[in-house]
């Protein structure tokens, strides 16, 4: 990976459960720094290649267990970038439940955001954020989220969606999401357009980054 001599990027974990709003805080975040340097990844995009098994195989995984995603792979590429390393993020196709051969170069941000489910639920993972922030949202909220991503979004059958929601995600939810809301620096309500939530953390962001923060940002 190529050499750069950038400063060391600040790491900001966005953790919360299936469909709690998640990408859409992350985004909004990036939005309202539009003329800075930062960078989102996403736990997801480090799901296990599974191309040694069929395309039914794959689908009976459990996708909320901690052991689905390669974990290792983004801790190495945290810490890469910290070095001032450029990485290669891996590329997930959801409607065929494994890794696509291309990848998105990344070189290092002011800022990274790393979101997922899952992120605080591993010691080593979690020790890398500056900052750690977890959408808190009403379950049947995200049930809706979740069916209207799936899908719309992932090739998705209604029972197919139903089915993974009741057998894995509510299960690992409770064993592992959940309980890591513990760990966060801010935990904040009502999904991921929480304009309190929001304005908190981008004070903070451009405190970090030495900027004025601009008092119509999110009104």
């Amino acid at each position: 990976m190529s050499q750069s001599s950038h400063a060391t990027t600040v790491v900001i974990g966005i953790a919360g459960g299936s469909g709690s709003g998640k990408s859409t805080f992350a985004d909004l975040v990036q939005a309202g720094l539009d003329d800075a340097d930062l960078a989102i990844i996403r736990h997801d995009a480090y799901y296990k290649s599974l191309d040694h098994l069929t395309l039914d195989e794959r689908k009976q995984i459990n996708f909320d267990h901690p052991a689905s995603l390669d974990t290792q792979r983004m801790i190495e590429d945290i810490k890469r970038l910290r070095a001032g390393e450029t990485i290669a993020v891996p590329q997930y196709d959801f409607s065929l439940y494994t890794r696509k051969t291309q990848v998105d170069e990344l070189a290092p941000p002011s800022v990274l955001i790393v979101e997922g489910i899952l992120i605080f639920s591993e010691p080593r993972l979690r020790d890398l954020f500056d900052m750690k922030v977890f959408i808190d949202t009403d379950d049947d909220d995200r049930l809706i989220r979740r069916l209207n991503r799936d899908i719309g979004e992932r090739s998705r059958t209604l029972t197919e969606v139903l089915s993974q929601y009741q057998n894995t995600v509510k299960p690992m939810h409770l064993e592992f999401v959940e309980p890591s809301k513990r760990w966060a620096d801010i935990i904040i309500p009502h999904g991921g357009k929480n304009k309190v939530g929001l304005d908190l953390l981008s004070r903070k962001l451009h405190m970090l980054l030495k900027r004025d923060y601009p008092e119509q940002l999110h009104t």
